[in-house]
């Protein structure tokens, strides 16, 4: 139905159009205590992340959780922060990426962006794409590598928020796309010119993954296969030795056993291997946040050179690059072909 068809007492209103929501993880407003805790409340509170019982997890979380690690937390965001901006890397970065996909997609094609915790809200992103009078919306969650911690929980949060709306749109979810070959020729591509600006080459190449709890891959959370899956076609797609690129996980907490083998210890072994040289990059990311910037380009590095390494690059994330873009404008319009 056209809006000239509608009676000339009708409510004005917008519809008939098809939008897209880019939905990554979050950050903090600012790289402090208040700020910080905030953000770690709504994050841990999600019953996708920790699945412990609630009455069980939630005095542990508000109690010595909130109370110690958002200081922690806040000295490692301070360190990657854009003071002149005013913001953390990734929030410029998801800005940038709706930005660049919405002229990439046309006017008739809105496009927003969204954090699972912190603003942002997906709620914000449903209701801004709705007031442009998208009937359709492809819900695009950020990771390569699906898993109900991140993608699963994205999805839900859009779940939730549609069931209080009287008007919902019709919605199709884009899972995954780590085996996508736009995807893969991509990070090929970004990491040979990453390594092409070097004067010396990498004896390693390591593909390091944000980890899930071992019990969550026992019971049926696919995450790290897939991670496993696309570093076998990235170095099929880029011509790397096989015997060259080594995989692992990061980012484990607690006592409880993670899927690894883990980042920072396998380092450790390169180094005692005899590894001077090592490269890394982390493929499960879209963009570059507090897990590649600080974890990986300052804290790991730090770790390699002191455990006898001489050289260490960090390969960025695709971000908002050419690349990048090209990666997510053609995911939207092979996964949901249908509506474009």
């Amino acid at each position: 139905m056209s809006e000239e068809n509608l009676p000339k007492d009708h409510p004005t209103v917008k519809f008939g159009k098809t939008g897209v929501l880019l939905m990554s993880l979050g950050t903090p407003d600012a790289p402090t205590y208040s700020a910080v805790r905030r953000y770690l409340a709504e994050f841990l509170s999600d019953p996708r992340v920790i699945e412990t019982p609630r009455l069980i997890w939630l005095p542990i979380l508000y109690g010595p959780i909130l109370t110690f690690r958002p200081a922690k937390s806040a000295r490692a965001y301070a360190k990657i922060w854009d003071y002149e901006r005013g913001e953390s890397p990734l929030r410029t970065y998801a800005r940038s990426q709706a930005e660049k996909l919405a002229v990439r997609m046309g006017e008739d094609v809105p496009v927003a962006w969204a954090f699972r915790y912190g603003s942002p809200s997906i709620p914000d992103g449903l209701e801004e794409l709705r007031a442009q009078g998208c009937e359709r919306i492809i819900l695009f969650a950020l990771y390569p590598q699906y898993s109900a911690t991140t993608t699963a929980s994205s999805f839900d949060k859009v779940f939730e928020t549609l069931a209080e709306m009287r008007w919902q749109p019709a919605v199709h979810t884009v899972s995954r796309y780590c085996d996508h070959p736009v995807f893969v020729d991509a990070l090929a591509q970004s990491a040979k010119q990453s390594l092409q600006g070097l004067d010396w080459q990498p004896e390693k190449l390591l593909m390091s993954y944000h980890s899930i709890p071992q019990a969550y891959y026992d019971k049926g959370d696919p995450y790290a296969c897939y991670c496993k899956k696309t570093s076998r076609l990235f170095g099929e797609a880029g011509g790397f030795d096989p015997v060259n690129i080594v995989t692992s996980f990061q980012s484990r907490v607690g006592p409880a056993q993670w899927v690894g083998p883990y980042t920072d210890k396998t380092v450790d072994e390169l180094a005692a291997s005899g590894v001077k040289k090592l490269a890394v990059m982390a493929p499960a990311f879209s963009a570059d946040c507090l897990e590649t910037l600080e974890e990986l380009n300052m804290e790991l590095r730090e770790q390699f050179l002191e455990a006898g390494g001489t050289h260490f690059h960090y390969i960025p994330c695709l971000n908002d690059t050419e690349l990048g873009m090209d990666v997510l404008e053609k995911v939207v319009r092979d996964d949901a072909a249908g509506w474009l």
